[in-house]
């Protein structure tokens, strides 16, 4: 261990004692009265989305248009650093660490999920059809295509250029202080960092218990253990410990080394069940959901549904989404903007949107295009499994394919290793928030906020509801949408001073685009 004071215990401030004060006190109304507390987090989250649908879809849609200005307009040269560093990892393990601390488990529970859901009940029109098997698609890659990777870029590269270019603590609250001076720019910032670190909490728990009841799931299709809460807390458990472990290695080893695990593992799955499957149905599917995508991608940015008074549809999937993925902005936001010194903006927007972007696409149209195969073409009997309990939609699914029991147990290993690395990552970036932006926080302060954690997913899990779990996972993030736009304006006024590189001899007319002969080469 370093010989630095600051890793060897607590480092106790005043956003870590309130922030602890507060999630503790959910955590433990979550174990004493859990209906409650689950009960609450539904009733505020559902009535936020319904009452402002509107603003939330136009927030959510303006993060991706403005990732796109930022990667090829004036900007996309700027590197996250002094102007000749190199990146601190390879292109392969940084884009697996961001994939896996992004949205890992969730592919794998939602794989061949949401499509089928989608597929039964389209919004708006039939379902079962040949055209609600394409929407279908198209609402999946809404969710999690470049909206999704476009909020988690825009709060990891505000993060990254204040960090890495401006040497300021990697903190939400930096670029927040930008805007404010003195004492009230102090005391928004510290506001700032409290909302941060309970919608990184908050998401994370939720996500967990989400995982857990899946992974729980897979044991039961793979190992015929018993679907009970006590299979759930024994699982958490294990998880907790497996975390905790990987936590007191840093990001260079523990998260790196499991998320190349995950990635070469889940490609391994994919190309399974693609080349067992029906091959050439998936590999059509994919290159028509590609199509289908992009061409409706302006319209489905702003669709709400006023007219059909499909309200509640938009809120169950399309809001939830997007600002669940706000909830874990501030968590991947720090996480990934870690491990992306070095890059330019322009690398940077194509790295985090892009390349996770197209993969998800394959994901979807290979374990959703298989799924519609077998209702559309085969024995059906997959959507009931699904509309049952989602949480067994992939181990039911791998049913279908020859050796299932070794596709199904690769899965569990799978998606409790993504558990690990998204607890991993959750546990230090909420260390790095409350140590005043330690790039290298201190071991015991991880293990109090993974223990913290952990009581709250035992909340969740008790309600044994992914409804519920998700209500958790987005219940941080409404507050904190305010403050990733504050983010944004300190941003900007930042990024304005930054020189933009000399216009070449050509551009400026002195060159052979004016009848000269080029200067010899020196």
């Amino acid at each position: 261990m370093s010989d630095d004071p600051n890793q060897r215990g607590l480092n106790v401030n005043f956003v870590f004692i309130v922030s602890m004060a507060i999630c503790a006190g959910i955590g433990i109304w979550g174990i004493v009265d859990p209906d409650s507390m689950t009960g609450s987090m539904l009733g505020f989250v559902n009535y936020m989305l319904t009452g402002v649908s509107w603003a939330w879809l136009a927030i959510c849609s303006m993060f991706l248009f403005l990732s796109l200005y930022l990667a090829f307009g004036p900007y996309g040269h700027i590197r996250l650093g002094a102007d000749d560093e190199e990146p601190e990892f390879s292109t392969v393990s940084w884009i697996a660490m961001l994939f896996a601390g992004g949205m890992g488990s969730g592919l794998l529970l939602w794989g061949p999920a949401e499509p089928m859901y989608h597929f039964v009940s389209p919004p708006g029109m039939e379902g079962e059809t040949m055209e609600a098997a394409r929407q279908a698609l198209v609402i999946t890659n809404l969710h999690w295509g470049f909206h999704a990777w476009s909020i988690y870029a825009v709060c990891a590269l505000v993060i990254a250029y204040f960090t890495f270019r401006k040497g300021q603590p990697s903190m939400i609250s930096t670029p927040i202080k930008a805007v404010f001076g003195g004492a009230f720019g102090d005391g928004m910032g510290k506001t700032a960092d409290i909302l941060a670190v309970l919608s990184v909490v908050f998401g994370l728990a939720g996500s967990l218990a989400m995982g857990t009841l899946a992974v729980r799931s897979g044991t039961f299709y793979a190992f015929g253990f018993d679907e009970t809460v006590t299979t759930s807390m024994i699982i958490l458990g294990v998880l907790f410990v497996c975390y905790m472990l990987s936590a007191t290695t840093g990001v260079d080893k523990g998260i790196k080394i499991l998320s190349n695990i995950n990635m070469v593992i889940a490609i391994a799955i994919m190309l399974m069940v693609l080349f067992a499957g029906p091959t050439r149905f998936l590999f059509e599917v994919f290159i028509d959901s590609v199509g289908n995508y992009f061409s409706g991608l302006i319209t489905m940015s702003f669709r709400l549904f006023p007219f059909e008074d499909l309200g509640g549809w938009s809120a169950g999937w399309t809001l939830t989404y997007l600002i669940w993925w706000i909830a874990w902005g501030p968590f991947i936001g720090i996480f990934v903007a870690r491990i992306s010194r070095g890059r330019t903006i322009r690398e940077f927007c194509m790295g985090v949107i892009f390349v996770p972007t197209v993969f998800s696409m394959l994901w979807f149209a290979v374990f959703g295009g298989a799924g519609f195969y077998v209702e559309m073409f085969g024995g059906g009997g997959l959507k009931e499994i699904i509309f049952e309990d989602a949480t067994k939609a992939l181990f039911a699914f791998l049913e279908y394919f020859p050796a299932a029991q070794i596709l199904q147990t690769l899965a569990v290993a799978l998606m409790f290793i993504f558990l690990v690395t998204s607890a991993d990552s959750g546990t230090f970036v909420l260390s790095m928030m409350t140590t005043d932006g330690n790039l290298n926080p201190p071991v015991l302060q991880k293990m109090v906020w993974g223990t913290l954690i952990a009581a709250l997913t035992v909340g969740t899990l008790i309600s044994e509801s992914v409804a519920v779990a998700k209500a958790m996972a987005v219940t941080g993030a409404i507050p904190f949408t305010a403050i990733v736009l504050l983010q944004l304006v300190g941003f900007f006024r930042e990024i304005k001073h930054e020189v933009k590189p000399p216009k070449p001899i050509e551009a400026r007319g002195e060159g052979v685009g004016r009848g000269r002969a080029a200067p010899p080469a020196e």
